[in-house]
Parts: C-alpha cells; structure tokens; sequence
C-alpha cells in the first residue's frame, strides 16, 4: 500500500519531468524559429533585382532541361520516339513554373513590408480610407 508521502513525492516528480520537457520544446521551437529566420534572410536578403531574376530564370530552365533529356533517354530505351520526351518536357516546363513561384514566394515573405513602417505605399492606402 502507497502512502501519501509516495503520492506526492512521484507528484513533483512528474511535475518536474513536464517542466523539462515543456522548457526542451520551447527551446526547440526556438532553435527552428531561428533557423526559419536565418534561412529566409540568406535566401533573398542581399539579393539585387538582377540576381533574382537569374536565379528563377536558372530554375525555371534547369526543370526543362532535365525533363528534356530524361524524355530523350526514355525514348531511346523504350523506342517511343517522341512521345516520353514531349510529356516530360511539358512535366518539366510544370516542375519550373513551380519553382519560380516557389522563389516568388518566399521572395516576398521574406521582404514583407511590416505595418507601421512608414512605407509611403501604406500611408497612400491609409489615406483612402478616410
């Protein structure tokens, strides 16, 4: 038979289990939150408008032409001339508008304009509404 003194003591115990388990997770969350941060600003924080273009103009055709030379090797392996490389190259073309949307994407999350920065495109919105 348990006494009391067990109960509470296995009690603090798992109280304290939680707490640490409770702190591990928020310093996980921290430690990803972190490195979210880190990788969105490496990916487009010092990018000129020329670098951008570059690189999803580079994306969009390295999908294209991967999908290219796989239809073309299908093609001379299955003797289906030319249909494996018609289909991927329009799976390719799919796979690179993707990708630039993609880049797009994160592009703008990553220079999101936060309210109350003063951005004269906001004060202009601002002032319609009155």
């Amino acid at each position: 038979m348990t006494t009391p003194l067990d109960d509470q003591s296995q009690k603090k115990s798992a109280e304290g289990v939680t707490r640490d388990l409770a702190s591990r997770i928020a310093s996980a969350k921290r430690e990803r939150d972190r490195a979210n941060n880190s990788a969105s600003d490496d990916a487009s924080g010092d990018m000129s408008g020329m670098a951008r273009g570059m690189r999803m103009g580079t994306e969009f055709m390295a999908a294209i032409i991967v999908g290219a030379v796989m239809g073309y090797l299908i093609d001379l392996g299955l003797g289906t001339s030319p249909w494996g490389l018609l289909i991927l190259v329009l799976v390719g073309f799919a796979a690179g508008t993707r990708n630039v949307i993609r880049v797009v994407t994160e592009m703008n999350a990553a220079s999101a304009v936060v309210p109350g920065s003063g951005n004269a495109v906001e004060a202009k919105n601002n002032s319609d509404d009155t």
